[in-house]
């Protein structure tokens, strides 16, 4: 607001100047190009202080005309085209400068967008996958459902999930995995750990089938070392035949048990 008062001070300034033009052709120069200058918005609204001194110049040649010291008015009036220059430079260094201010925050609101646009699609994949939060990392839980009946031969839907996976994880290559299998208690340990382990390569053989590195996975089998339920009902061993598949933060890996 008061650069535009200051801008209208000084056309005014010039307007009632410019009535009485003055008959030496160095000044009447240095007014025309105070005048055009003045005529420039951006000009006036950027560079005003610039051209409040070319006007002091040009005021002081005008009395200096008057008393006729032709010599201080070719000084005075050079200073004052010198000045409107400066203000005519000033003015396009700061348009250069506002336009690459604008560019920058245009850059940054799309950066931004896009970052926020990933990381909702970041978050409504895991959510497809039912990812948990935990002090780990985040955890995947493939049911026994996913795999064939006492078998590491993973089922259609189990198929799907582990591409969904993979998707996500060719997205974040910083991520790191540990796949670990878990069974029930029926039956041996030693036919526990090893379902549980060949449960666990399947899933890292399939995420890597599917184009994700296989230095960012690790796979190992448990057995039925860390149930979730009770092993004494059929709905607590269905659930302690799992696996699980854990992601490490970005960069990080998985803290192991």
């Amino acid at each position: 607001m008061q650069k535009w008062h200051f801008s209208r001070i000084l056309i005014a300034a010039a307007l009632i100047s410019g009535c009485a033009t003055p008959q030496h052709p160095s000044l009447t120069e240095a007014h025309r190009n105070y005048n055009n200058a003045l005529m420039n918005p951006q000009v006036t609204e950027m560079a005003a202080l610039e051209l409040e001194e070319a006007n002091k110049f040009l005021n002081r040649a005008d009395l200096a005309l008057k008393k006729g010291k032709d010599a201080k008015v070719d000084h005075l009036a050079y200073m004052a085209n010198q000045q409107v220059a400066i203000a005519q430079e000033t003015a396009k260094a700061k348009v250069a400068e506002s336009k690459v201010a604008n560019a920058n925050a245009e850059r940054d609101r799309v950066l931004l967008e896009a970052r926020t646009a990933e990381a909702d699609e970041a978050r409504r994949q895991l959510e497809e996958l039912k990812a948990k939060k935990t002090e780990r990392g985040l955890v995947i839980t493939l049911s026994d459902i996913l795999f064939r009946t006492n078998m590491a031969q993973l089922e259609t839907g189990g198929m799907r999930t582990v591409q969904k996976l993979a998707d996500f994880l060719k997205q974040y290559p910083q991520r790191t995995v540990l796949i670990e299998g878990h069974t029930d208690s029926t039956g041996s340990h030693n036919y526990n750990q090893e379902l549980s382990d060949r449960r666990a390569y399947a899933v890292q053989r399939a995420l890597i089938n599917n184009g994700v590195s296989s230095d960012r996975i690790t796979s190992r089998g448990y057995g039925e070392t860390f149930p979730v339920a009770s092993n004494d009902t059929f709905e607590g061993r269905q659930l302690n035949r799992r696996v699980e598949v854990i992601l490490s933060e970005d960069g990080g890996s998985v803290i192991p048990r």
